[in-house]
């Protein structure tokens, strides 16, 4: 953990310095601001079910290599030992071929307002492109950290089907979480249920930089096991520039 410690914020502060001069090898960097009336990931609320605010920033290195940044209210989440906000940082490397895309992507997720809660990923995506229709299939992996009680995969598939003519994009997804459990508290942040299926439908609206969507989540949780999930509609609106 110290490791990671260390090397985030200097991951950060590089970006920072390297932005205007990685912009002029590759399309230049974006940002998108986005409101919601919760985050959810992986069938699980964040905010305690609460509006959010999301900003993102994703500056493409090359054609291949590319590195984001999201930061998102949480208002003293209870699920993450009371953290006002979770700020994601990750580094991703992508392949085209035909229609085939792979992708590797290493990440970091801090949680500024609260102690010892950070965590590290890797991940993998295989997307398959037909017409209208892109396909899915990806894996995650947080390795053993004594701020999740011990590791945690996840692996699911995704569709998303832009509707020919108009400007709608319906997309779904299934994954499951698993892994190994050593502090049974700490490793109820990701997996209150231990393994667990969830899975998502939505419908957004994309018109030039405007982005506004509506999406079902739900997962197999029992909701003795957690107040964080069950289903539920989120609302979103966004603008990228």
């Amino acid at each position: 953990m110290r490791v990671w410690a260390a090397v985030i914020p200097a991951g950060m502060a590089w970006l920072a310095a390297a932005a205007p001069a990685m912009s002029q090898t590759a399309s230049g960097p974006t940002v998108s601001l986005e409101l919601a009336s919760d985050e959810r990931r992986r069938g699980l609320s964040w905010s305690d079910g609460d509006p959010v605010v999301r900003a993102n920033v994703s500056v493409p290195v090359n054609r291949e290599i590319s590195i984001d940044a999201t930061a998102i209210s949480l208002w003293g989440s209870h699920r993450h030992g009371g953290a006002d906000a979770a700020v994601d940082v990750q580094a991703s490397y992508s392949r085209h071929f035909g229609g085939w895309r792979l992708t590797a992507d290493a990440s970091y997720t801090l949680f500024p307002g609260a102690s010892d809660q950070g965590y590290g990923e890797i991940g993998a995506t295989a997307g398959f492109l037909i017409g209208p229709a892109n396909i899915d299939l990806f894996t995650r992996y947080a390795p053993r950290q004594s701020a999740i009680g011990g590791d945690n995969l996840y692996i699911g598939t995704a569709l998303a089907v832009g509707l020919p003519g108009t400007p709608f994009t319906l997309s779904g997804h299934v994954g499951r979480s698993s892994g190994a459990v050593r502090d049974p508290v700490r490793a109820g942040r990701l997996r209150p249920d231990g393994r667990y299926w969830d899975h998502g439908l939505s419908i957004d609206y994309r018109k030039g930089r405007w982005l506004a969507g509506l999406r079902y989540a739900n997962s197999s949780i029992d909701r003795d096991a957690s107040g964080h999930a069950g289903a539920t509609l989120i609302g979103r609106v966004g603008v990228t520039f």
